[in-house]
């Protein structure tokens, strides 16, 4: 049965192994700060076993992430970049569309002023 729950535990393994290196941490380091077994961080990573709330938030504190950090499925590098390329497009869209408006606001005025 590989569901929403497979998933769930999948992600919150490869994110929680990610960030346990990042942290340069052995399995038993993490464990200790955790206040968990070795083996029970090795289930974890293995996607076998999905912790408790409480044991999530000494294992987001332990490796100073915040907890939804361990769900989330990260982009990839281009992914992002490309997202932020939109973003600014969007962006440079509005502030041209903006620009354009107040001159053509600005130009009516002064047309206007100037008919009798």
């Amino acid at each position: 049965m590989r569901g929403k729950m497979g998933n769930i535990r999948e992600t919150f393994a490869k994110n929680l192994r990610k960030s346990r290196r990042k942290c340069g941490l052995t399995q038993a380091q993490l464990a200790e700060k955790a206040k968990v077994s070795t083996h029970y961080i090795a289930l974890i990573e293995l996607a076998r076993n999905i912790p408790k709330v409480v044991t999530i938030e000494r294992l987001a504190k332990a490796l100073n992430v915040e907890m939804y950090e361990l769900f989330i499925t990260p982009l990839s590098p281009a992914m992002e970049i490309k997202k932020l390329q939109e973003s600014i497009v969007a962006e440079l869209k509005d502030i041209v569309k903006e620009s354009v408006d107040e001159a053509f606001e600005h130009e009516r005025k002064k047309q206007k002023r100037k008919t009798p």
